[in-house]
């Protein structure tokens, strides 16, 4: 992966940022997006003159935001071989009360944007590219309050795999990560909610969270060489929640009121 670029979008803290620091940890020459010039500067100043890393300032829902991040990327390192769609918005809600201002934002960060800034890539990469979504397992099974949020998950899988069909015959490789709940600024509020923590941590058979490193691990795998054969795929990051029926004993022994 020596010598590779990346643009990494939502690379400012949580889940972006750990996507960022493992790849430049393998060598990667990584051009990070997001709202706040402050905190990517900061990930600059903190990552030091050891590796490459760079940013542009931008909104991805722009107009002009995929070719200035594309341009960026082009303009500082001279080429483009992996995008990680990583930006994202975690409003939700049931269907019935979502209004379309919370439609409307969701569809925008996380499904209009990657489409946009994917076009933009797409000119740009050849042989050897990975395109990556960041997407949830909330994309992958029916979730009470889902409401947009899930339901623009599964739209990121379902333009995933049409990208895996239309272009790997280009070289280029298109797959999905599905983590189940991180905590990063974006789920904090609702961590320690005892309803979060019964349909979430309750139902996951590995005891420990999962963390911004696990995604950060699975996202440089799948930009390497390793993976040069995984295509098309969702991948979950879960600990199993999507795959068995685990309950905590604790759970399962608990008295109902």
């Amino acid at each position: 992966m020596q010598g590779k670029v990346a643009i990494v979008t939502g690379a400012a803290g949580g889940i972006g940022e750990a996507c960022v620091r493992a790849l430049v940890a393998k060598g990667v020459k990584v051009l990070g997006t997001g709202r706040s010039a402050d905190k990517l500067q900061a990930l600059k100043e903190e990552l030091g003159g050891s590796v490459e890393f760079d940013f542009v300032a931008v909104d991805v829902t722009a107009d002009d935001a995929p070719e200035k991040i594309v341009n960026g990327a082009i303009e500082k390192f001279g080429r483009l071989d992996i995008l990680v769609n990583n930006a994202g918005s975690f409003n939700f809600g049931p269907v019935d009360q979502t209004t379309d201002e919370m439609l409307d934002e969701v569809l925008d960060i996380s499904l209009r944007a990657p489409f946009r800034l994917c076009r933009e890539a797409l000119k740009h990469m050849g042989e050897g590219a990975s395109i990556q979504f960041i997407g949830s397992t909330w994309g992958i099974y029916g979730t009470p309050g889902g409401g947009a949020y899930s339901t623009v998950k599964a739209g990121q899988i379902g333009l995933m795999q049409t990208m895996a069909a239309e272009y790997g015959r280009r070289g280029i490789r298109t797959n999905y990560v599905a983590p189940s709940v991180v905590r990063t600024g974006m789920t904090d509020a609702f961590w320690d909610l005892d309803f979060f923590r019964r349909t979430n941590h309750e139902l996951t058979p590995i005891e420990r969270d999962c963390t911004a490193e696990d995604i950060g691990n699975m996202v440089a795998f799948l930009a390497s060489d390793e993976a040069g054969f995984v295509n098309g795929q969702t991948i979950a990051v879960d600990g199993g929640i999507s795959t068995t029926r685990f309950v905590a004993p604790e759970a399962v022994a608990a008295v109902r009121q």
